[in-house]
């Protein structure tokens, strides 16, 4: 399998600007073949293939000199980030979903480069040889493991610079558990977990909740200043609420995958949920898909089974029964009674019948 290691990169002023360049000149390529594709469709009912634009570079390096400064290896790669682009555009036309034509980047707003080839972004020692823009200080915080494939140089809304290794590993399976449990995810509770016998909750950290208040003065200000300076300082604190999510969420997943061998989960559609609900806030900041991905991933490289099922019904059904409950409950409802006498926590009870449904599956 593939894992990404992200490190911080601590580049001079001068290695600063050759990054900010390199990222404008790959900006303009992409709007030019993306202009390319348009205008060809428009006039002639035309598709322009990604290789037909990739052998056109040699000829634009002499149009626009500009384009010699970036290695060629990111300029063919920009070819492939727009065909990815017109692949999935036409993916959601076809499965009926809002089509998101690609867009034009405006500057400031391509924040990436990838070396396909390690070598051109290769870490040696405490630095990070960039083709093109020299020996840059990084923090390897961990070592890389497996074969190092592909570099991918970042810059945040920040203005931090960050390189991403994306690595070919071998699993490293955990030794063999049989313990087994269910999770279901909610707003009060960020998750609740089941193994059949014992029930734990783990409440909403609410990130964003804590940086409301340091985040509406922020923007207050930049709206009355609208200066650089404001403006980092209100990506400073969106950069610092992703970072809590995010750490919470990795703790979390590991912890869960360290100590079950099968891992069942709802699979839900945050998506879905937030063109019904009012608390699109609070769902956004639950973050509940990068957690399902986290727990996914170290479960697939722990040598852990994880399953998703359908939420459907799991918090309206008796898990000791199987009745439905006639009266279907409300958002407010948060204790579930049934016919039959039996009375739970309203998530104590989804848990167990997403378990109930996981081990179905794997039967």
């Amino acid at each position: 399998m593939v894992l990404n290691f992200r490190y911080r990169i601590y580049p001079t002023k001068k290695q600063a600007s050759l990054l900010e360049t390199t990222l404008e000149t790959c900006r303009f390529l992409y709007n030019y073949f993306l202009e390319e594709r348009k205008t060809a469709y428009e006039k002639d009912k035309r598709n322009i293939r990604v290789f037909d634009q990739l052998n056109t570079l040699p000829k634009l390096k002499t149009t626009y000199p500009v384009l010699c400064s970036v290695h060629s290896q990111c300029l063919q790669n920009i070819g492939i980030r727009l065909e990815l682009a017109f692949q999935a555009f036409f993916r959601r036309i076809k499965t009926g979903e809002k089509p998101g034509y690609p867009r034009f980047k405006a500057k400031g707003r391509y924040t990436s480069f990838t070396f396909p080839d390690y070598n051109c972004g290769k870490i040696i020692g405490d630095k990070i040889r960039i083709s093109k823009i020299g020996d840059v200080d990084i923090e390897v915080h961990r070592p890389l493991k497996g074969i190092p494939k592909t570099t991918t140089i970042t810059k945040s809304a920040t203005g931090k610079f960050y390189a991403t290794i994306s690595c070919e590993v071998m699993t490293e399976a955990l030794p063999t558990n049989e313990k087994v449990l269910g999770i279901d995810v909610g707003l009060k509770s960020f998750v609740t977990m089941t193994d059949g016998q014992e029930s734990a909750k783990i409440d909403c950290p609410k990130f964003f909740v804590e940086e409301q208040n340091n985040l509406a003065k922020a923007q207050k200000r930049h709206e009355k200043w609208k200066t650089r300076k404001t403006h980092r300082v209100v990506s400073r604190i969106h950069e610092r609420i992703a970072n809590k999510r995010s750490n919470f969420s990795h703790q979390v997943s590991r912890k869960i995958v360290d100590n079950f061998g099968t891992i069942v989960m709802e699979d839900i559609d945050a998506n879905s949920l937030l063109k019904k609900h009012w608390c699109n806030k609070q769902i956004l900041d639950a973050a509940w898909a990068k957690f399902a991905g986290n727990v996914s991933y170290k479960a697939a490289y722990a040598g852990r089974r994880f399953v998703k099922v359908n939420p459907a019904y799991t918090s309206q059904t008796c898990h000791k029964c199987g009745a439905r409950a006639l009266n279907p409950l409300k958002l407010a409802d948060r204790t579930f009674n049934c016919s039959c006498g039996h009375v739970e926590d309203r998530d104590v009870n989804a848990a167990h019948n997403i378990l109930r449904l996981g081990l179905q599956s794997l039967a």
